[in-house]
């Protein structure tokens, strides 16, 4: 759905719901929290991780240990620290998930052989296994929540989240 300059309400200069040069789609005198797109976008993801933790109990993982796995698995990082910040979450938090995948078998720790004081985190055999299967877990998830929509809105709905992440990113 495309959108002009006729679409977009912009601030006024005595606007207290938005800063300057900002659209105000929201208003505080006229807020309503069912219809923030904060609000929609929490209760989504708390149902697809609900969703996830029944789809990854077939393997035994819960919703949140699959996220390193797949990390690893990708090359998104080699160290809790890499997995933390791609993960978005802190190191403490990341490093007790790698103690109970490393606990599963799933992970281990090796030190690098250049430098010693450098551990690298590695998939074993099974935490591959997994990592193969994991995709079409999450894949089954998305599609069922996807359900009755079209391509292009999923294409579009992708592109509407890029596009809020980056005006996140950008403040």
């Amino acid at each position: 759905m495309a959108m002009n300059s006729a679409d977009l309400v912009f601030v006024t200069p005595h606007s207290r719901s938005a800063r300057r040069g900002d659209p105000e789609f929201y208003r505080g005198d006229d807020y309503r929290i069912e219809e923030s797109i904060g609000h929609l976008l929490k209760k989504l993801r708390v149902q697809m991780e609900r969703a996830i933790d029944r789809e990854m109990a077939e393997l035994d993982l819960t919703g949140v240990q699959w996220g390193p796995l797949l990390l690893l698995h990708f090359g998104y990082g080699e160290n809790a620290a890499d997995l933390a910040r791609a993960a978005c979450v802190d190191t403490g938090a990341m490093t007790r998930m790698l103690d109970r995948l490393e606990k599963k078998s799933l992970v281990r720790r090796a030190r690098c052989r250049k430098d010693r004081r450098v551990v690298r985190l590695e998939l074993t055999d099974e935490g591959r296994r997994l990592c193969r299967d994991i995709p079409y877990n999450l894949s089954r998830v998305l599609n069922s929540m996807l359900r009755g929509f079209t391509a292009e809105e999923v294409e579009t709905f992708k592109g509407l989240a890029r596009r809020m992440l980056a005006n996140a990113e950008a403040r």
